[in-house]
């Protein structure tokens, strides 16, 4: 189990290939990478986004998710990776992967560490537009997601 807050980039793949690499323990292994997307922003297209959040608290949250989803869905194993700093609109800003026996465990815990982030991981996000910038304010939808769980 593994978590990562940092501001450099990561390679996806070969993530994705250490992460499964040599694996005999699990039956499946999920993935899953987000990317800033060109959402609108203050004062036209989005520019960059700035992701700020508190070394060591964020971390200790984090891993706290991510034993949890490891207890509920008996996971051999799990990687989050977050971004911090300025990332350009297109950048890979975070990454989870989960391994466990069956499918449907591994997709379940995948996605419940993926709500987690959108909604509840301590970072606040700041929208960077041509003209103006904004902190992005939680949305209904991503604190809905949550109640599944």
């Amino acid at each position: 189990m593994a978590v990562r807050v940092q501001a450099a980039p990561f390679d996806f793949g070969a993530e994705c290939g250490a992460f499964a690499a040599g694996r005999r323990d699990a039956g499946a292994v999920v993935t899953f990478a987000g990317v800033v997307r060109d959402d609108p922003a203050p004062g036209g297209a989005l520019v960059a986004l700035e992701i700020e959040h508190y070394p060591g608290m964020t971390e200790r949250a984090i891993a706290a998710m991510v034993a949890e989803a490891t207890a509920r869905w008996g996971l051999c194993d799990c990687l989050v990776i977050h971004r911090h700093g300025r990332l350009a609109v297109g950048e890979a800003i975070m990454m989870v992967a989960t391994a466990a026996p069956h499918r449907a465990d591994a997709f379940a815990a995948a996605e419940f560490l993926m709500d987690y982030l959108k909604s509840r991981a301590p970072f606040w996000k700041k929208e960077i537009g041509a003209e103006g910038t904004a902190w992005v304010a939680a949305r209904a939808e991503d604190e809905a997601a949550l109640d599944r769980w």
